[in-house]
Parts: structure tokens; sequence; C-alpha cells
């Protein structure tokens, strides 16, 4: 691949480019358009800035991603989930909406951005893998709820403090219910209705838009924010101007644990988004690192003309991609749309109801409560569910990073337990074949007298090195019937280090000692460069290492019949030519 091709993924997207691609992405662009409007008015109210700094996260971001982004469907702007992770990170910092908070805002999706930048240039996309899928649904579905309790002002239409947990909130807002609002009630729960029976008919009805419409206009035309209604007011009319971010020390140390918390959904979030989307079409490959590189570059030209962070948004790419987007030209032909709303539409949005703009972002988190998933998880993996769970309890009780940090540390505790406690299997001979597997799985497997074949299913280094032992020493000591043979079969041991060998020349000692010879079977070509460089192969003797069980148990059912001597080179007769064993790199 060229460089070019590598830094700007835009220009192979030219290739074999015609009037047909270009009418695909000029409607996936103005179909996202339309729905990015509205959204990111209310993504911008949910993060706690103006509407207008949601439509500026619809701007410059979409035009850098188009340039560097490998997702050629991928759509970027304000999400739901970053905009909860910044105003739970900020609004302990300063007021919403004022322009402290506003600052703050805009500075977390510059640090963010040079974050997501920084693990691009390093090769870092992997460590967002610890971040299991359980954690995930267990974090997005407490989020999830957490966004709708943070919508209860504008459905009920009197305010509810910030800052309160999701249950003082709820009880808040019990205790003041005479306080309703029912216009507000009626806008926001009509304009869910109406997008509910918009979708059914068509999905491709912009019913965001079109409830949008309908809503300004009755407020309008029925003066109705004289009676409670509460309306956006003056949004400002223009494209963004060129602002440089608060980026003194004091502030980056502020909001450290923000940035870390929101560079961690967005990562994942995002790649998930182009990982999906990447299947769907197969005529491209998404770079993972390359797409940090993207995320991050966006988010830092964003942070400059005043947009709140940005990420990968799940339903804006469904739309792109269903509405037949090609490449990344789509993108830019969003951002041209939403400039021109910015220059001449703005004023249009002064009676907009927050009913209507809470009523989108209810509908839009609904996807995020996973109630299926966690059924699903505990019916088939119970470590998984309780996994979840404990994700969820935390992040909806204590805060979100909290969650967050608790679902990180839960997938590597989960990584660690198995990479100490890897399955061990005991193994029997499928009557009538030479295939040989669990006697706990398979009935119909026959053990050997005076034999164990014992299978061990991971690499074998310092972190189970003491299980390996301990687990081997525990079976021989329970087995009740006299043992001569303990066959290891090490197929499933891709790799060996130093702590290995020496738990395994210890279990050979061992195993010595209690009159067992121990038989390897199966090694793989590493595994055997290990044994012979270490001279534990010679330790263990060449004539007790097989290239299968089923060899091993030939090879000492001729011996025990007298048909073959014992001095017999094992790992040679199992080769086709008879020659020395080939070490294998």
């Amino acid at each position: 691949m060229r460089l070019i091709d590598r830094i700007f993924p835009i220009v192979d997207s030219f290739k074999g480019y015609t009037k047909s691609t270009f009418s695909h992405d000029l409607i996936a662009g103005l179909t996202v358009a339309i729905m990015l409007v509205p959204q990111g008015m209310a993504y911008a109210l949910l993060t706690g800035v103006p509407p207008i700094y949601g439509l500026y996260g619809g701007l410059i971001p979409l035009f850098l991603y188009a340039l560097f982004g490998t997702s050629r469907q991928m759509s970027i702007g304000p999400v739901a989930i970053s905009a909860l992770l910044v105003l739970g990170g900020v609004s302990t910092l300063a007021t919403p909406e004022t322009p402290e908070f506003i600052s703050l805002v805009i500075t977390v999706g510059l640090l963010v951005g040079l974050a997501q930048m920084l693990l691009g240039f390093l090769r870092l996309g992997f460590l967002v893998n610890f971040l299991s899928h359980p954690v995930i649904i267990g974090f997005t579905s407490a989020a999830a709820i957490i966004i709708a309790i943070s919508q209860l002002k504008d459905l009920l239409g009197f305010p509810i403090p910030r800052g309160l947990s999701v249950t003082g909130a709820i009880q808040y807002a019990g205790q003041h219910i005479g306080q309703t609002n029912w216009i507000s009630v009626a806008f926001c729960l009509g304009g869910i209705a109406l997008m509910f029976i918009l979708r059914a008919i068509n999905k491709k009805i912009p019913d965001a838009l079109i409830v949008v419409i309908l809503g300004t206009l009755l407020s309008w035309g029925l003066n109705l924010n004289s009676y409670g209604l509460s309306i956006v007011g003056e949004v400002p009319e223009g494209l963004p101007s060129f602002q440089l971010p608060d980026m003194s020390w004091t502030t980056i140390q502020l909001l450290g644990e923000t940035t870390l918390t929101v560079t961690i959904i967005c990562i994942v979030e995002s790649l998930a988004i182009a990982k999906v989307l990447e299947a769907k079409h197969q005529d491209y490959t998404v770079r993972p690192n390359q797409e940090l590189f993207a995320l991050g570059i966006s988010k830092i030209g964003g942070a400059f003309f005043q947009a709140i962070p940005t990420s990968g948004s799940f339903t804006r790419s469904a739309i792109n991609h269903e509405s037949g987007a090609k490449t990344t030209i789509s993108s830019i032909i969003t951002g041209l749309l939403i400039g021109l709303t910015l220059l001449f539409l703005t004023p249009l949005f002064y009676y907009l109801p927050r009913a209507i703009l809470a009523a989108i972002i209810l509908l839009a988190v609904k996807s995020l409560f996973d109630l299926k998933e966690a059924i699903h998880l505990w019916h088939t993996h119970k470590e998984d569910f309780w996994m979840m769970l404990i994700t969820f309890i935390v992040t909806l009780v204590v805060s979100i990073p909290v969650g967050i940090f608790t679902g990180v540390l839960l997938s590597i505790g989960a990584i660690l337990y198995h990479s100490t406690h890897p399955h061990i299997a005991i193994l029997g001979r499928i009557e009538g074949t030479n295939y040989y597997r669990n006697i706990n799985r398979f009935e119909d497997a026959i053990e050997f007298d005076h034999k164990i074949i014992l299978r061990f299913d991971d690499q074998l280094y310092f972190a189970n090195a003491s299980f390996f032992k301990d687990r081997i020493k525990q079976i021989v000591q329970v087995i009740n019937r006299p043992i001569k043979y303990f066959y290891l079969d090490a197929s499933d041991i891709h790799k060996m280090d130093s702590s290995g060998l020496h738990a395994l020349e210890e279990i050979h000692q061992y195993l010595k000692q209690q009159n067992i010879v121990l038989c390897i079977c199966s090694a793989r070509g590493p595994v055997r460069d290990m044994l012979f460089k270490s001279g534990l192969m010679e330790t263990i003797g060449r004539e007790n290492q097989f290239l299968s069980i089923q060899a091993a148990h030939l090879f000492h059912s001729q011996e025990a019949d007298g048909q073959r001597m014992p001095s017999e080179n094992a790992l040679q007769t199992d080769y086709d030519d008879g020659s020395e064993l080939k070490i294998e790199t």
C-alpha cells in the first residue's frame, strides 16, 4: 500500500469512483444530516451545553474523519454515551451551560483526541480488548437508565437538581410531581409515540426531524412557552470560530479521569461499529491504529472549533450503511449540510421544545439497554453474566467512571484466573477409534490399565506452572489403581517458558519417585525446541516422547507383549524416514 493511501485512506476510495457511487454517497449523506441535526442538538443538551455545540460536533470532525478514517460507512458525531460521560465528569468541576463548563467540555474533546492519537501511534489499540463484551453490556445498560433519568426534567417540565444519584433523582421527581407541566409531558410522550409509528411504517422516514418540525410549529403557533413549555431559545447563527481550548496543566489534571474514561469507551464503541460495517462490505479493511489516529485528529480539530467530543454513532452509521454509502464522501456531504444549517437555519430552532429533544434521546438510548443479552448470558455463561451484573450495579449505584474501571478490573481478573487455572482433562480412547477424548464428556471413552492420559489446554508458563504441578500431583494421589505410565498430551501447549520447563522437570522427578514414567505426546515444534535446548528432552528420555498418544500406547503395548525392545527410540520410529529428531522453528 502506498504511503499516501495509508495516511489518507480516502484516496483509495476514489479508485473506480463513478457517478453512481457519488449518487449513493449523496443520498446517504443527506439522510444522515437530517438525522444528525436533531440528535446533535439533543446530545449537546445531554452533555450540559447549549444545542449549538452539538451542531458544531457535526462539522469539522466529519471532514477530518472522512480524510483519515478507514471505515467507509461509519458516521461520527455527538453520541449519547460520550455526552453522559463528559457530563458526569465535568459537572463535578463546573455548573452545566456556564462558560467555564463549556470550556472544560471542549478541552476534554482535545485531550481525548490526543490520547487516541497517541495510542494509534504507539499501536496500543489492543488495550481496549481488556473491556470484555459482558462488561460493555453492563455499562451501556446502566448508562441507558442514567440517561433516561437525566431527561426527567425535560419530560416533566420542572428543574431537578444536578448531581443527584439515580434513586435521588427519582425520589426528587416523585416529591415534586405536583409541579409537572403536562404540556411538556404531552410533547415528550407524543414525540416518542409518533417516532415509533413512523419507524413502524418505514425505517427510512426521518422521524426525528419530522417530530422536531411538528413540535416547533406547535410550540410557535400556540405560543406554548408562555404556558411554561421549556424551549431551546436563541441558537447562534453562523459557522464556529477558531478558538484555543484551555490547556493549562491544572485543567489537564482536573480532567484526567474523565479523559481516560471517555477515551476507553469511545475507542470500544467506534472500533466495534467499524468492524461490524467492515464485515458487511468486505471491500476494504479497517486498520485499528489508523482508526485511532482518525478518531483522535477529528476530536482535536473539532475542539479548535468549539465542538463537543465526538465518536462513532451506532444509529447514524447504520442509517449511512442502509442508505447506500460507498465511501467517506457521504460524511463530507453530511458535514456540508450541517454547515448550511449553521449558516441559515438556526433561527428556526428558537421555539423547539426541549421535551422533543428529550424524546429523541429517550428513544435513541432504548437500544443501549440489552435485557435480551443479559438473559442469554444467564443461560449460557454464568461467569459472564455476573461480570455484567456487577458492572451494571456499580455503574448505576456508584458512578460511571467507577463502573467502567470495575469492569476493566473484572475483565483482567477473569483473564488472569483462566490463565492461571487452565482447563485440564483426563482422556480415554473412544472405543473402536484412535481418538482420545475427555472421559467426563464421552461416556464411551476407555481408560487404559496402568496409564493416565492428561491434556493441558494452555501454554505452560510462570503464571500456571504451580497449578500444573499441583494438579498432576493431586490426580496421581487420588488414582486408586496401579499406574506405570503418565502420558502428557502436549498438543495444546503452544508455548513454554523457563518456569514451565522447571515445572515439567519437577513433575518428571516426582513421577519417577512414584515409579511412573512420564511420556510427552504430541508436543508442538516450538515446545520440542525448548525441551531440546534445555536438556530436558534427554532427561525425560527420547524414548518417552511420541508424536501422538496412539503411538505411545502402541509402543508400550508392544513392549509389554515382548514385540519391541524398550531401548528403541520412540521419536525416531514415529518419523517416516527414521531420521534423528528435527528441531522446528
